[in-house]
């Protein structure tokens, strides 16, 4: 674990400085802690990470993501931006929509970029880090997609139809596939809500 981050009791505690956080974070904290306007023209993750800066410790915790996973970023990491929980602000090298379904721009996945250091995740499941040697391919259900380093996937549905990248519940067998070398880091799916009443789901939130 780093020195700079202590996870406990669901909690991600961290020290003085400047983090990329999610929404509503920290939750608790010592001394002061300054919402900064994050620079640059195009963040595709503006609306799901924020940036911290404290004087003293503070905790980062989500209800609704109650399990945390600390990721260390010893090579590049790719993370769902609505599962990041706390990282250091200078880890972060961008950000980029991953196309999920296939030939269609709906329902894309946002993801951030981390070069170096850590960063942990927060989400609904326990998490599970798999391994993809080279030459082989994984399919993760999106909803399960925590982070990934290597090469980015590829959407891909054994029956799509036009209904299929229209309807805001999206294809019901869409599947995102892994290719080797790669470690990638799933968490526990949930069931699929479908119809209009329900359309408001979306992958990673």
């Amino acid at each position: 674990m780093d020195k700079a981050v202590t996870i406990e009791n669901g909690f991600a505690k961290v020290g003085a400085g400047a983090w990329l956080t999610g929404r509503a974070q920290p939750v608790a904290y010592s001394g002061r802690a300054i919402r900064r306007r994050r620079k640059g023209w195009l963040l595709r993750d503006r609306s799901w990470l924020e940036l911290v800066e404290t004087s003293g410790s503070a905790r980062c915790a989500s209800a609704v993501r109650p399990f945390v996973t600390h990721i260390p970023c010893a090579a590049p990491i790719s993370a769902v931006s609505a599962k990041v929980l706390v990282a250091p602000s200078g880890a972060r090298t961008g950000a980029q929509l991953v196309k999920t379904i296939p030939m269609s721009l709906a329902r894309s996945l946002c993801v951030t970029e981390f070069g170096s250091e850590w960063v942990v995740m927060a989400t609904r499941g326990r998490t599970a880090r798999i391994q993809v040697p080279e030459g082989e391919t994984l399919s993760v259900r999106p909803d399960a997609v925590v982070a990934w380093s290597g090469a980015k996937p590829t959407g891909f549905c054994p029956k799509l139809g036009v209904l299929d990248m229209l309807l805001p519940r999206g294809p019901r067998e869409l599947m995102l596939t892994f290719y080797g070398p790669s470690l990638v880091w799933v968490e526990g799916a949930g069931n699929a809500e479908t119809g209009f009443g329900k359309c408001r789901r979306a992958y990673g939130v």
